[in-house]
């Protein structure tokens, strides 16, 4: 029987990437629930952000709180970066079928990854962890570092804060609304286009964080992009497209079946996901708060 210690250890292991899974995984729900676009290239902007993450790093030196800048600029140039793709490729997407859509992201997803390889080249890049969060805190017998910690805390107070914006602000209802009827609503004078280029470059931010916060703790490789996309495709399967708690729901069951999963079956942790993931879509083709499309 596994020490209790190290299950506890485990636990908090599938949380942190639990929480770095809805980061990014919450930027492609929300397009595709706002937008209906299967953003296969929404790894890109992940891979991007680490890759401008790492460069402003070398920029700027590793002294206090440049890092925090260097992980922000990066999140907001890769912002800027999505809402250019937007305005200019991706609204020539809208309405169009799935497949068109797959094959239109994944030749971005090409794109982009040449113009990463030619930028920074092939070779694997690291940061260090930034100054304050280099320690660990001893918690039930287990080590934890004071990142994964911060990590933890930080995934619950993103997804309050977008909770609040989406059901408490003016822009949240209009977020909503565009959702449900974009034909209505430009009709009541809203500038849908805008609506839908200012939720694209908030999910593109997202993507993008996440990549600059993942860079003290992954290295930063070609071909990163490819395999984030489809960890977040799982969550948002198992939690549902276009639900936001859905999304978050989907990253903790994630980061806990397959923490456990290498744990107790070594052999089997990535195929544990796939089983899972296929049996949702069994039971609720639509997620598990998934609302069906019509």
């Amino acid at each position: 029987m596994p020490d209790l210690s190290f299950v506890f250890a485990q636990s908090l292991s599938g949380l942190t990437a639990a929480m770095f899974l809805f980061l990014i995984a919450s930027g492609l729900s929300l397009v595709f629930g706002v937008l209906r676009v299967l953003n296969f290239a929404h790894g890109s902007f992940y891979m991007l952000g680490a890759y401008g993450a790492y460069q402003f790093v070398q920029w700027f030196g590793t002294g206090p709180g440049r890092f925090w800048l260097a992980a922000l600029l990066a999140a907001l140039g890769v912002a800027a970066l999505g809402g250019i793709v937007e305005r200019f490729l991706f609204q020539r997407l809208y309405g169009k079928e799935e497949l068109y859509q797959l094959l239109f992201t994944y030749a971005l997803v090409l794109v982009l990854g040449d113009v990463a390889k030619i930028a920074w080249g092939t070779q694997q890049k690291s940061l260090s962890r930034p100054p304050g969060l280099t320690g660990a805190l001893s918690l039930f017998g287990a080590t934890i570092p004071h990142y994964n910690l911060f990590i933890i805390l930080l995934g619950p107070a993103i997804a309050l804060g977008f909770w609040f914006a989406l059901q408490r602000t003016r822009a949240g209802r209009f977020i909503r609304a565009a959702a449900l009827d974009r034909e209505t609503l430009g009709a009541l004078g809203v500038n849908v286009n805008a609506l839908y280029t200012g939720v694209f470059v908030l999910a593109s931010f997202l993507g993008g964080l996440g990549g600059a916060l993942i860079t003290p703790m992954r290295s930063i490789v070609p071909g990163m992009d490819t395999e984030v996309i489809v960890e977040a495709f799982v969550v948002v399967v198992i939690g549902g497209l276009g639900s936001f708690w859905g999304t978050f729901l989907g990253a903790l069951i994630y980061g806990q079946v397959l923490s456990f999963g290498i744990l107790f079956f070594p052999r089997f942790s990535i195929f544990s996901m796939f089983a899972l993931m296929a049996a949702v879509l069994i039971i609720r083709p639509w997620g598990l708060l998934g609302r069906p499309l019509k």
